[in-house]
């Protein structure tokens, strides 16, 4: 406990339209399904599905799986989208409890922060200040590191280093132009009442604050739907949790580059907590699953790394989710509004 609120005071007080469908029919057999209920330890069975429900089965069924193998308390959401667009629960567990969200959050503060661009009160490319004074002296990110302080950064800068490796000290920098109040209320006025910060006495300052495995899968589709953001802001913010230096350690951790590319992704760790929610894409660019995980109180919670037993859990997850979103038909819907994100093209300088 003592280190949760070491981090807290660093954080706070120190200073689309419905995505493809996917469950109408199985490109071949042996896609995902039903079964017999597997023991504990035992992946579930590949049988064809045929019919949405043993699809949606099949995807609690590995979630189940691995939930168990990594043992601990799990809160989660997950949702694959039918032939008529609509987005149907696949995994429902404790999904309206309100949990910590950790850096998960920073989802809320980007929201935030690009309503206020959409509505013309900030802008991207205006400055703020990095000092000494602002700047987390440990966690995760680089402004600790470059040690090239006082300097002055873009707004869409600091978004760029919150979203991708999730900078704590972005989060002050996103602060100093949506204060803790206001990005509340804007959270409470898009209808998400639990995903809140929590402020300090310093107005520009807060804790990561709360959300529910619902409201965070909700803002996902939200997004992808179009209605929470403009359609330049809902593209700069999937650009960013799509980019190929977004968290790697769950979800995407054994995928291809270009696997990767399709999924949207933002993880949040502190104390013994490890979360991860974000949006899978069919190859035609369509957002076909979804997914909300909060997890706790499993062995190691000094292990911050791709070796922790949730962290591991959901990297088997995410590559049986892709295989069996690949396996799926995607199903043209005419109100589908499809992301592609940019090929990955590294360079070698120059």
């Amino acid at each position: 406990m003592a280190g949760q609120l070491n981090r807290r005071a660093a954080l706070g007080l120190g200073t689309v339209v419905a995505g493809g469908a996917v469950l109408g029919a199985a490109k071949a057999a042996g896609a995902v399904g039903g079964g017999a209920e597997p023991a504990a330890n035992a992946e579930p069975a590949a049988t064809p599905p045929g019919v949405p429900k043993p699809a949606l089965a099949w995807l609690d069924k590995v979630y189940r799986w691995q939930t168990a193998l990594a043992g601990g308390t799990w809160n989660s959401y997950v949702s694959l989208t039918d032939e008529t667009g609509v987005p149907q629960p696949a995994v429902v567990q404790d999904a309206d409890t309100v949990v910590q969200a950790y850096s998960v959050n920073k989802l809320a503060v980007a929201t935030a922060l690009l309503d206020k661009v959409d509505r013309g009160l900030i802008a991207l490319d205006q400055h703020v200040d990095v000092t000494a004074a602002i700047v987390i002296p440990d966690g995760d990110g680089i402004f600790r590191l470059d040690r090239a302080y006082p300097s002055s950064i873009t707004v869409g800068h600091a978004l760029a280093a919150l979203l991708t490796i999730s900078d704590d000290t972005a989060v002050r920098l996103c602060g100093l132009v949506v204060p803790a109040a206001e990005l509340n209320a804007i959270m409470v006025a898009k209808g998400f009442p639990h995903t809140q910060v929590v402020p300090v006495a310093n107005p520009n300052r807060f804790f990561l604050g709360t959300t529910t495995p619902r409201e965070t899968h909700d803002l996902l589709r939200a997004l992808v739907g179009g209605t929470l953001l403009s359609a330049a802001s809902t593209d700069h913010l999937l650009s960013l949790i799509r980019s190929p230096i977004a968290f790697t350690d769950g979800i995407r951790r054994t995928m291809s580059s270009d696997e990767r590319l399709r999924i949207g992704t933002k993880a949040g760790w502190f104390a013994d907590g490890r979360n991860e929610a974000g949006i899978m894409f069919d190859p035609s660019g369509a957002p076909v699953l979804t997914y909300s995980f909060f997890a706790h109180g499993q062995a190691h919670p000094e292990d911050f790394g791709a070796t922790h037993p949730a962290v591991q859990a959901r990297a088997v997850i995410g590559r049986r989710y892709l295989d069996a979103v690949d396996r799926l038909a995607g199903i043209s819907v005419a109100t589908t509004r499809s992301y592609h994100a940019p090929a990955y093209r590294p360079s070698n300088g120059g």
